[in-house]
C-alpha cells in the first residue's frame, strides 16, 4: 500500500504488473520514465548513500527498479524509502 500511494502521487513511476491481482506483494518491480543510463545512476546515488542496495530490475526484466517488500521489512523502512526515491529520481532527471 505504501508503494501504491507513492506510485499514484507521482506520474514517473508505474509498478511493472499493471494489473494489481498479479502483482508480487514481495518483489516489488516498478518502471520509470527514465533511460537505462539514468535508472544505473539512481541505484548507484542510493547504494552511495546507503538507502538501498540491490534494487536494481532484473537483468532481463524491462528497465526499473526491484523492492524487497517480505517478512523481513518493516512498513517504516519503506516510508523511509519513498522520499528517498523521488530525491534520486530528481536528481537524474534534471542533469
Amino acid at each position: 500500500a505504501i508503494i501504491e500511494k507513492f506510485c499514484a502521487k507521482h506520474p514517473w513511476i508505474n509498478f511493472l504488473a499493471s494489473d494489481p491481482t498479479i502483482r508480487s506483494s514481495t518483489s516489488v518491480c516498478l518502471t520509470m520514465d527514465l533511460s537505462k543510463e539514468q535508472v544505473k545512476k539512481m541505484v548507484t546515488l542510493l547504494e552511495n548513500e546507503g538507502v538501498a542496495y540491490d534494487i536494481n530490475a532484473y537483468r532481463d526484466s524491462p528497465v526499473g527498479l526491484r523492492i524487497w517488500c517480505g517478512a523481513t521489512v518493516q512498513e517504516s523502512d519503506l516510508e523511509a524509502l519513498m522520499p528517498w526515491l523521488k530525491w534520486a529520481y530528481d536528481h537524474v532527471n534534471n542533469e
